[in-house]
């Protein structure tokens, strides 16, 4: 059996100055995460804004099949060259996975398009997640809604692609609604933003998020890695017109400089 290869980056801020962080995540979100979805057909890597290279080297990316983010209060700390490899290795095939208030980070703006903002609360009240997608790979197991019983929250409207499907969407006890699981597709590779996941909860103790989490990566595997470019390309049929003009194209890249 050949593993997913998962990267789980993480800020990995919050835990290391807030005490009462701390105590609920002594380890870091990522490696609560990633023992909570531990399974035998994952390899399950975890880094940090911290690490060197900010945790995003190279080798990292380009063994990464399937990469979950967390970001909150760092995100203009994160590289912008950083930034643009991971953008690359999504439209190549890798899928991403953004976490909660991931919303704001670099990279999911950039996948979007989008300003992805939206309205927040922090009251620690009750999120109840309808499922209206049962068909979808990563409802699978959830039922028909499940409850997170004290949760930050997100209201709309949130400012993101209109051609994301929507999984889940939430209610909370103040009021308002929330398209807390979408996903989408950009060049070759799949993006699921899942909204649970607040630092002051331990909601990524709650199997519910575990397995929207791991089904998610199951999902987002990538099929292939390709290359994204604009090649020339031969002709499949003879052509007959005749063109005197003179021949100007040229090989590009993606990011728009010439090869």
């Amino acid at each position: 059996m050949q593993k997913i290869r998962v990267t789980i980056w993480n800020e990995f801020r919050h835990e290391k100055e807030n005490p009462e962080i701390a105590a609920i995540y002594p380890d870091g979100l990522h490696r609560t995460i990633a023992k909570g979805i531990a399974a035998d057909d994952l390899e399950i890597r975890c880094v940090s804004l911290d690490d060197p290279e900010q945790g995003l080297s190279d080798e990292i990316i380009n063994s990464t099949d399937v990469m979950l983010w967390w970001g909150h209060c760092a995100h203009a700390e994160v590289r912008d060259d950083l930034v643009a490899k991971v953008h690359k290795r999504v439209l190549e095939g890798m899928g991403l996975i953004v976490l909660h208030s991931g919303h704001f980070s670099k990279i999911f703006r950039c996948l979007t398009g989008c300003t992805c903002s939206l309205k927040w609360r922090e009251a620690g009240e009750r999120e109840r997640l309808w499922n209206i997608a049962p068909y979808h790979p990563i409802t699978q197991g959830i039922g028909e809604y499940f409850e997170i019983p004290h949760e930050e929250m997100y209201g709309e409207r949130f400012d993101i692609p209109k051609d994301s499907e929507i999984l889940f969407i939430s209610h909370f006890e103040g009021g308002n609604v929330f398209r807390s699981g979408v996903v989408f597709e950009r060049g070759y590779g799949k993006i699921f933003y899942f909204q649970p996941g607040h630092e002051s909860y331990p909601v990524y103790y709650q199997k519910e998020v575990l397995q929207v989490i791991g089904n998610a990566i199951r999902w987002a595997k990538p099929v292939f890695f390709r290359e994204m470019s604009a090649p020339m390309t031969p002709a499949i049929d003879k052509i007959y017109t005749v063109c005197s003009g003179p021949s100007t194209g040229i090989v590009q890249n993606i990011d728009g400089t010439a090869k």
